[in-house]
Parts: C-alpha cells; sequence; structure tokens
C-alpha cells in the first residue's frame, strides 16, 4: 500500500497573505488544489484497489481554513503543533500511515507536479529512498528561484546527502542539481530511522532531506527519478508567486 503525504503547515507570512500558503491563490484557485488534482488523478489510488486520503500535515491554526476550502478532497489531516521541519512533520504523520509499504511526501506549495511523475514514483521507487532532483543549465532568468535550494552533493555519481542552502559551503552552491524535495520511502526504514534526525543547522530545523545521507551512511540505495524544473516550480514567496503565475499561462 502507498500513502501520500503533504506537507502543508506553512503560514504564508512571506506571501504577505491572510491565509495559510496552500491557499494562495494561482489563477483563481488555491495552489494546493492542483496538487491535490494530480495526486487523485494519479494511478497510485487504482493501483491500491481502493481510495487512499492524502493526509495532510498542517498546522494547529490553520487546520480549520484549509478544511472549509478543500471540502471536495476526500482526505485526512495530521496536526503539527510545533514547527520544527520537515523531518519533524512527516513523523506526525505516522499513525496514520501504518499499514503502508510506501510513503510519498509531497509539498502543498507545488502545483506543477503532474499525476504523471507521482505514478512514476511509485512505479520506479527501489530501495529504501527515491529522490527527484532537478538538473539546472544555469540559474538564470525564471530559474534563479531554484537558487536557494537544497544541492545534490553526489560522490563517484552517487548521491551523498542534501545540503540546505543556508548550510552550504560556496563551492555546494555552485552544484546545479536541485531538490525540490519529494521524496518516497520504504516505510519501515524510514521510521526505524528518522528519529536519529539532529537539528545541528542554522535553522535548527530536523530535515527530512537528511534521510539521503543517513541512508548513504547505511549503504543502501538512494535512486533517482530526474524531473523537469517546470514542474518542480515551488510558490515560498510574493516573487515566487509572480513567477509561477507567469508559467501556468504560458
Amino acid at each position: 500500500m502507498i500513502k501520500v503525504v503533504i506537507l502543508a503547515a506553512g503560514k504564508g507570512k512571506r506571501m504577505g497573505a491572510e491565509v495559510p500558503k496552500v491557499l494562495v491563490p494561482i489563477e483563481g484557485r488555491p495552489m494546493i488544489k492542483y496538487l491535490l488534482d494530480a495526486v487523485f488523478e494519479s494511478k497510485i489510488l487504482i493501483k491500491s484497489g481502493k481510495n487512499i486520503k492524502p493526509i495532510l500535515v498542517v498546522s494547529p491554526d490553520n487546520i480549520e481554513i484549509i478544511k472549509e476550502n478543500l471540502p471536495e478532497y476526500d482526505l485526512d489531516y495530521v496536526i503539527q503543533d510545533k514547527q520544527l521541519g520537515t523531518g519533524h512533520a512527516v513523523s506526525c504523520a505516522k499513525e496514520k500511515v501504518s499499514e503502508a509499504d510506501t510513503i510519498i511526501v509531497l509539498y502543498g506549495d507545488h502545483p506543477f507536479l503532474e499525476a504523471e511523475t507521482i505514478c512514476r514514483m511509485a512505479k520506479e521507487h527501489t530501495g529504501v529512498i527515491s529522490v527527484l532532483p532537478v538538473k539546472l543549465e544555469n540559474f538564470a532568468d525564471w530559474h534563479n528561484n531554484f537558487y536557494h535550494w537544497g544541492r545534490f552533493v553526489r560522490v563517484n555519481n552517487e548521491i551523498e546527502k542534501i545540503v540546505e542552502f543556508k548550510d552550504a559551503s560556496e563551492e555546494e552552491k555552485n552544484i546545479l542539481e536541485v531538490n525540490p524535495g519529494f521524496f518516497c520511502f520504504n516505510r519501515k526504514w524510514l521510521f526505524e530511522n528518522i528519529s536519529n534526525l539532529k537539528n545541528e543547522n542554522n535553522q535548527q530545523e530536523y530535515y527530512l532531506t537528511d534521510m539521503v545521507k543517513a541512508a548513504f551512511n547505511q549503504k543502501e540505495r538512494i535512486n533517482s527519478i530526474f524531473i523537469s524544473a517546470h514542474e518542480a516550480i515551488g510558490v515560498n514567496n510574493v516573487e515566487e508567486l509572480e513567477v509561477a503565475k507567469k508559467v501556468f499561462n504560458n
């Protein structure tokens, strides 16, 4: 069984919005609705033989307004009481995914991910973790949106870790393989190891991305499924919202 966990606890402060970030509209629709449409369209739900409710991880302040704005979707909700990072957010969903073999983690502020790609994640996932890198030629034009994203660090062409931009060296910032944050995990391995995450970084948060380093250290397989820059576009501030709107209309 596959479960989809969507992280949606952002409060939208950097967007200057009066609603949670995932409810900020693109072309008149909350951005998370585009992602939810892709999730429900994907063949993951068909493959299971029954309707598996995606799980939204939300903040306690936002849960009611998010529910009110998504009545047409059959969803489960999990509350992240404190904003302690993406690793902590996924940990909050542990009880809701206990019957699953595979966990797909997505972000509610990525409106362009396609159903076909979600299906690929399920179909091509191998080992304990699959990642979805974006390979850029440069950070010019709208690709500059990706400049502050995490970088994939490889050793002999094998992924060793993901380093977040705020923790990256100047050399690492020049890497053109960036992380949109989508993951596919073996559930058993994930929850055997996620409690070992440390918050020894500039944000003092528990990064889900550090699971990649854990897998590398254990000599586990880290699978790569490359996706296009267009699909990976995220919306984290006003400038990125404007880029998303332009891409949507092209």
